[in-house]
């Protein structure tokens, strides 16, 4: 069947609300239920105008409240009350951010990052002392890899954890104040204790950053050796009690290592499963991938909360009677409405897509279902990629949400302003977007390599030959011309091209590939050897990188809104998702118009035709929009927004009845702009008269 006979014509395609809500939840439908009706709960939901401590003990509280609600254990051990569900385990934690962003980090920070800082980094022996008490929150805790000095670059962290051999202890230095520990969730007021990555260093010997279960707080404050400030007020995320942590000769035992990748014997003999250095450290790093996996949901969900806010408003909301003397246009029927927010539906279906797909490669490999090398790559790299985009996403929508919402946008009680501010710090949390963009662009390159490595004389012969018509083709413009002539200046042939499966594919794919491919090429000749000279050329293409690795995060997008299309069984349902497909790729080509120009992908004629063909899907999507995002299940309890919640409706209904019955008594006033007309036509109907 084709896609033309899978669709329905426009007057006829209805959603099937229902099924596509259950299509959303995805795999772990049943968990998310739960996580989201206790979301909208007064219990663990926000409280708007809190000051910063009142709303940090209220978080704090909380916590308690997930515990005993069995909401954050999914991912631990079965023999200590978990269930080893990794994927159920972030479905249900990333859902928390429509109750209180800064409930859902603090949250992520106790049993996303220290919790399993222990549980992925230690032993069975550390699991037993530990886990309990971090999972009953006896054991509040930070994560404590961040330095001031270096960020992203953890494999230059300077802390130190150097192993004394006659007392079989580390001792824990930041021998500089740009090594000390950063921005740390719990370290501000609540933490006892951490996981501190550090060099280990041990016989003379530094052997790479490890982690250290360090107790960081007693009943006094902070031990001798242990300093720290508290971090304050911040733009967003205010019931988290950030801090900061250095440490000055502090000894821990030789078992508080985390020593499931590296180990220290009594008399400081270090030894590990994985001999690499280079390898180790990423593998240990991998471990702790899951952050990233949740913020890539939770964005994910703020911008779906945020969109439902805004459609809501927009349909009920009036302004203008462009086409009526007495019935004014709801804000959705404008096209430039539509061209706001429909598209940025479109780019959340994607995600959230995109982001189920991530969610199950992250389960199959920490359930050890698919735990190979390259599963783990594969899934370092996808979510890097879907990390980045959705929480630039969940900015860019929360923004134009707010201002599409107009004024009623910027007060408070309508959740925007305070979304914003909460999520601004995702974008760089689990490391900064443009970092981990460049390490997929990385990996691109790699992949380009290894394409050609093992390729005999011929076949590179003949790729080189293909790469040189392909580029002379695309240079003189012979595509274009071929484009034209097939399109014969008919705007139809041009839409069907555009909407076609096959063509937005190889639209986006050719993006990508080609350029990765002149990146590739443009460093092949530098030697390596030379550092300075290879560093040089890397950072001459660092930001073509970062936009190669950009379209192929919005490329993984594409593909796992089609792959959802086809599971789509309800025919209308299909239909409607299938435009909203062809709206995210046609306004990626069309953010991305003089690429495909300049590098002769489309004619100058076909890409005329691009606009109005989205038009025509924004037009024909209209009617679809809020089934699109009631879809998405947020119930009043989770959006407490007073513009998404009858309001307006009830607003615009009485200012309507009140004009109608104006209209039809006695008392109406005279418009005066009535009073001009008619004055106009007794004036020329006696000039006729004087006439005659």
């Amino acid at each position: 069947m084709t896609q033309e006979q899978m669709t329905l014509d426009t007057a006829d395609a209805t959603i099937d609300v229902a099924a596509l809500g259950d299509q959303l939840l995805g795999r772990w439908a049943d968990i998310r239920k739960k996580s989201r009706a206790l979301a909208g709960t007064e219990a663990v939901r926000g409280t708007p105008g809190l000051g910063m401590d009142d709303h940090r003990e209220r978080v704090f509280g909380q916590l308690k409240v997930l515990v005993d609600s069995g909401a954050v254990h999914r991912a631990f051990p079965r023999h200590l009350g978990g269930e080893d569900n990794h994927g159920g385990s972030i479905a249900s934690f990333e859902e928390l951010v429509v109750a209180d962003p800064s409930l859902q980090i603090k949250a992520g920070v106790q049993w996303g990052l220290f919790g399993c800082a222990v549980l992925h980094l230690g032993t069975q022996e550390h699991h037993d002392k530990w886990l309990p008490g971090i999972m009953s929150l006896e054991i509040p805790g930070a994560f404590a890899m961040t330095e001031i000095g270096h960020g992203s670059d953890v494999a230059s962290i300077g802390t130190t954890a150097t192993y004394d051999a006659d007392t079989q202890e580390f001792v824990i230095n930041t021998p500089f104040k740009a090594a000390w520990k950063e921005f740390l969730g719990n370290a501000g007021v609540h933490g006892k204790a951490a996981v501190v990555f550090a060099q280990l260093i041990t016989r003379g010997v530094n052997h790479g950053v490890h982690a250290f279960y360090v107790d960081i707080r007693d009943e006094n404050g902070f031990p001798p050796g242990i300093g720290g400030q508290d971090d304050g007020l911040k733009g967003g995320l205010n019931g988290i009690d950030n801090g900061r942590l250095h440490f000055t000769n502090v000894r821990i035992p030789r078992a508080n290592l985390l020593n499931r990748y590296g180990s220290v014997t009594e008399d400081g003999t270090y030894s590990s499963p994985i001999h690499s250095p280079g390898r180790r450290f990423f593998t240990m790093l991998g471990t702790l991938v899951q952050g990233r996996v949740s913020l890539d949901g939770a964005a994910t969900a703020a911008s779906k909360v945020a969109l439902q806010i805004a459609v809501t408003y927009a349909n009920q909301r009036r302004q203008f009677n462009a086409s009526s003397d007495t019935v004014e246009e709801t804000l959705m029927d404008y096209q430039r409405h539509q061209r706001r927010l429909i598209p940025r539906l479109a780019r959340t279906y994607a995600a959230s897509f995109a982001h189920e797909e991530l969610l199950a490669k992250f389960d199959g490999v920490f359930s050890g279902a698919t735990e190979t090398d390259e599963d783990r790559q594969d899934l370092e790299t996808f979510a890097a990629a879907l990390k980045s985009l959705s929480t630039w996403d969940a900015l860019d929508t929360l923004q134009e949400c707010r201002e599409a919402c107009g004024g009623s946008g910027f007060i408070a009680e309508n959740r925007f302003t305070q979304l914003r501010a909460d999520l601004d710090i995702y974008v760089t949390f689990e490391g900064d977007n443009n970092v981990l963009l460049q390490l997929v662009g990385k990996r691109l390159l790699t992949d380009y390599g290894q394409e050609f490595r093992d390729l005999n004389a011929g076949v590179l012969a003949r790729y080189v030959v293909k790469h040189a018509e392909n580029v002379a083709l695309n240079r003189s413009g012979l595509r274009s011309v071929a484009q034209a002539v097939a399109d014969t200046g008919s705007e139809r042939k041009s839409a069907n091209f555009f909407k076609d499966e096959a063509n937005q594919r190889a639209l986006l794919t050719d993006r990508v590939n080609a350029m990765v491919g002149e990146i590739a090429d443009a460093l092949r000749g530098v030697s390596t050897k030379d550092r300075a000279k290879s560093a040089a050329a890397f950072n001459s293409r660092q930001d073509q990188l970062i936009a190669a690795a950009r379209a192929h995060g919005e490329l993984l997008r594409w593909e796992a809104f089609t792959r959802a299309l086809a599971e789509t069984t309800d025919t209308g349902t299909r239909t409607v998702l299938t435009w909203l497909r062809d709206v995210f790729a046609l306004t990626l080509i069309e953010e991305n118009l003089g690429w495909y120009l300049m590098n002769g992908r489309l004619s100058m004629q076909r890409a005329r035709t691009l606009s109005g063909y989205v038009n025509i899907l924004l037009d024909r999507l209209r009617p679809h929009a809020q089934d699109l995002v009631d879809a998405f299940g947020y119930g009043p309890e989770h959006l407490r927004a007073a513009i998404a919640n009858g309001g307006e409706n009830e607003r615009q209904d009485e200012a309507l009845e009140y004009y109608r019955r104006l209209r039809a008594s006695a008392d109406a006033p005279v418009d005066e702009k009535v009073l001009i007309a008619r004055a106009k036509a007794a004036k020329k109907a006696a000039h006729q008269g004087g006439k005659k």
